[in-house]
């Protein structure tokens, strides 16, 4: 079993205060991850003692600084199991990542007529690029309902797939419902209609281990700060052969062999898709990020957080008047709520003054809040180094401020 008093010395973040010097109670793991110890030690000493740019120099410096940075993809490689080191690719983000192969793989492959197919309850990073894409290419894009516990219709899902099929671009876990899609399912299914398939991932990283090759993804895109990892760093994995077929995203330095005013011959994989200096350190960091999540053990982590969802689940649920928004039967420790009448920005802001960091607002999943007749919900958030005491205390802050109301 996970000791979580241990864990939780690892991230000095849990050591802040929050207001007015009140101790801090962190429940906003979906927006962003606190960084442990190992992270924040390994991105100091990069811009301490081996700051270099990296590929192009011969001196010591350089070459330490790329050895790091490329020992990070390897990581990578095997936390998903990819085949290849070509596979990895680092971006900004998961935004990034998708609005690449939005841009890339779409521009080039898609045309009008061609279907792509999205969810109901995408963040709206997973949403936009394809509505640009569709501006551009005249293609069709298709959404998959779901119903009122946050779960897809998967019927639904198999009537939207035909021949046109394309895409699929789908959350593997959703930021603002916490339901966990049955992706594995799905990506046979699009398979089976010759369609590819992006796997959002941004909050999957921290649910389960995923094997690319076992699950048969075709490109998956994740960002480095929602798996205790430095922000402004993120990947996207590739099948080698789909990524070898499109054209660079951007153009600049590292994604070049040669220039000349008549032709440019762009690098290979992985460089072609990384135009210019990278977040060296954030890369370097997210691979300390990798080791310690790795080190923890799946099986422990997975069972610590059913503990704690259970628990979540059993003492907000006597809380007065709260409505959860998303019940799916499969979903992770993030619980959305609304108390009554009261404003969740309300709930937060006093929430805030107890102590408590939680998100308020539609939580980049406008679509989700149209379908339940909503503005916006309260959502609290865990990640491991959470605990069943700061739940016991946030359910009787939540009634403080239910009395404050009343």
């Amino acid at each position: 079993m996970l000791d979580i008093q241990k864990i939780r010395e690892d991230f000095p973040n849990l050591r802040a205060h929050g207001r007015d010097e009140k101790p801090l109670v962190y429940f906003d793991n979906a927006a962003t991850t606190f960084k442990p110890c190992q992270v924040i030690s390994l991105t100091h000493s990069h811009y301490c003692q081996r700051t270099a740019n990296i590929h192009r120099g011969v001196h010591y410096l350089s070459e330490v600084a790329t050895a790091e940075y490329e020992s990070t993809r390897e990581k990578l490689r095997r936390f998903f199991n990819a085949k290849s080191l070509y596979e990895i690719i680092f971006t900004k983000g998961a935004t990034e990542s998708i609005n690449l192969v939005a841009h890339s793989y779409g521009r080039k492959f898609i045309k009008a007529g061609d279907e792509v197919i999205i969810s109901e309850m995408e963040h709206h990073s997973n949403i936009v690029p394809w509505q640009m894409l569709r501006e551009a290419t005249g293609c069709v894009l298709k959404v998959i309902p779901m119903n009122d516990q946050g779960e897809l219709c998967l019927d639904e899902f198999q009537k939207l797939l035909t021949p046109r099929t394309k895409i699929l671009s789908i959350v593997h876990v959703s930021n603002s419902l916490g339901t966990v899609n049955p992706v594995r399912e799905m990506i046979k299914q699009a398979h089976a209609v010759g369609a590819v398939v992006l796997l959002d991932a941004a909050q999957g990283v921290t649910y389960e281990p995923i094997d690319v090759q076992a699950w048969d993804a075709d490109f998956l895109v994740m960002s480095g700060h929602k798996i205790f990892g430095p922000t402004g760093v993120g990947v996207l994995y590739g099948k080698e052969k789909l990524l070898e077929a499109m054209p660079p995203y951007q153009g600049g330095g590292d994604m070049i062999l040669s220039v000349t005013f008549d032709k440019t011959i762009y690098n290979r994989l992985p460089h072609k898709f990384e135009a210019g200096t990278p977040n060296i350190a954030g890369v370097i960091g997210l691979g300390a990020a990798i080791d310690y999540v790795s080190a923890l053990g799946w099986k422990d982590v997975m069972q610590y957080k059913k503990e704690l969802l259970a628990h979540g689940t059993k003492v907000l649920s006597a809380v007065p008047g709260i409505k959860f928004f998303g019940t799916a039967k499969n979903k992770t420790t993030i619980f959305s709520f609304t108390i009554g009448d009261i404003h969740p920005h309300d709930l937060g802001t006093l929430l805030d003054r107890e102590g408590f960091a939680i998100r308020t607002g539609h939580h980049c999943t406008q679509p989700v809040m149209k379908h339940f007749g909503i503005p916006a919900t309260a959502r609290a958030s865990l990640a491991f180094y959470n605990t069943k005491e700061e739940l016991d205390a946030f359910a009787k802050a939540l009634i403080k401020v239910i009395e404050v109301f009343q």
